[in-house]
C-alpha cells in the first residue's frame, strides 16, 4: 500500500490555468484598433469543395438578408439593396478597402466574401479602424462576409444585381485532379452571368501563374454571355490598376518584378450571346470532357 501510495503521489499532474488569467487573455484586437495581421496568419487555401455547413447564410433566399448590418451609408434605401461589387476571395481585405475610396460611395457597395474564418475576422477588424479613423466618413460602403461561394451565391445574391466581381490571385490548383476547386470555370461563369447586369456587369480576372491566366481567359472567352475588353477600354477603367496594385498579392508581385496576368469581361445581354464556331460550348465538359445534351 505505501508502495502504490507513493507511485500515485508522484503522478504529474495536469496544469490548469487560473480562471482569472483565462478571463484577462480577451480578443486580440478591440473593435476601432487596427488588427495586426501576424496573429491572424492561416492557411494559404483551403477545399472549398469539403463538406463544412458551419456558414450563415439565408435558406430562404437573399431577400431575408439584413445589409444594413453590413453598410452603413446615408442613404439607407441603398443599404437595403445590399453589394453590387464583389471581391471574391478577398484575403487581408486590400482592395475591398481601396474600392470603397475610389468608387464613388452613393453607387457602389462593396463585399469582400473570405472562406478563412480568421482572415474574415482581420478584414470586420480592419474596416472597423479605418471607419474609426475618417469619424465614419469613409469605408462605409464597404463591408465582409465568410463564405463559401463556390456553394452559396444563389442564397446571397439576386439575378442582376451585380456590377462589378473580382478574382484576384485565386488558388491555381495545379493538379488536374483539382481543377474543380477553381474558382473559374464553365459552370460557374453561367452563375456569373445570372448575377451580373446584362451591359454594365464586368468580371475581373488577375494572376502572376500564366497557365491559370491561359485558363481564365479560354473559359470566359468561350463563354457565350461574356465579351472580352479590349486594351483600350481595360486602360480606361480604375478598377484595373486597382486590382494590380491594392491587393496584398499584388503587392508582392510588384515588390518581386515579377509578372502580372490579367482579363476584363464585360457581360453581354441575352439576346447579344454568341458561341464560338470552333467551340460547342454546351457540349464541352468542365474539363473538355463532353457531355450529353437534354432535349
Amino acid at each position: 500500500m505505501a508502495d502504490d501510495d507513493a507511485s500515485s503521489s508522484t503522478k504529474p499532474s495536469k496544469r490548469v490555468l487560473p480562471a482569472s488569467i483565462e478571463d484577462e487573455q480577451g480578443p486580440l484586437t478591440v473593435d476601432g484598433e487596427m488588427p495586426q495581421k501576424r496573429f491572424y496568419r492561416s492557411r494559404a487555401h483551403c477545399n472549398p469543395l469539403a463538406h463544412n455547413d458551419a456558414f450563415d447564410y439565408p435558406t430562404d433566399g437573399p431577400d431575408h438578408i439584413d445589409w444594413k448590418a453590413h453598410f452603413t451609408t446615408e442613404d439607407d434605401e441603398n443599404n437595403k439593396e445590399g453589394p453590387n461589387v464583389l471581391d471574391i476571395g478577398c484575403g487581408f481585405g486590400g482592395l475591398t478597402a481601396a474600392l470603397a475610396k475610389l468608387l464613388p460611395k452613393d453607387k457602389y457597395r462593396i463585399l469582400g466574401l473570405e472562406i478563412r474564418a480568421k482572415v474574415t475576422e482581420y478584414v470586420r477588424l480592419r474596416i472597423a479602424a479605418l471607419r474609426k479613423e475618417s469619424n465614419n466618413q469613409l469605408y462605409t460602403n464597404c463591408s465582409v462576409m465568410r463564405s463559401n461561394t463556390m456553394k452559396f451565391m444563389p442564397n446571397l445574391f439576386r439575378k442582376s444585381s451585380l456590377e462589378k466581381v473580382f478574382f484576384c490571385f485565386p488558388d491555381p490548383h495545379f493538379k488536374r485532379k483539382n481543377h474543380p476547386r477553381r474558382i473559374v470555370s464553365e459552370r460557374l461563369l453561367s452563375e456569373y452571368a445570372y448575377f451580373l447586369k446584362p451591359t454594365v456587369g464586368r468580371l475581373y480576372c488577375i494572376t502572376d501563374v500564366e497557365d491559370l491566366h491561359n485558363w481564365h481567359m479560354e473559359k470566359c472567352r468561350a463563354h457565350p454571355l461574356f465579351r472580352e475588353l479590349s486594351k483600350e477600354e481595360m486602360e480606361n477603367d480604375v478598377c484595373v490598376e486597382a486590382m494590380k496594385c491594392e491587393t496584398e498579392e499584388g503587392k508582392k508581385v510588384l515588390r518581386a518584378e515579377a509578372q502580372m496576368f490579367y482579363g476584363v469581361f464585360e457581360r453581354v445581354r441575352d439576346d447579344e450571346a454568341f458561341v464560338d464556331d470552333n467551340v460547342d460550348f454546351w457540349d464541352e465538359g468542365q474539363f473538355g470532357v463532353g457531355v450529353a445534351k437534354i432535349n
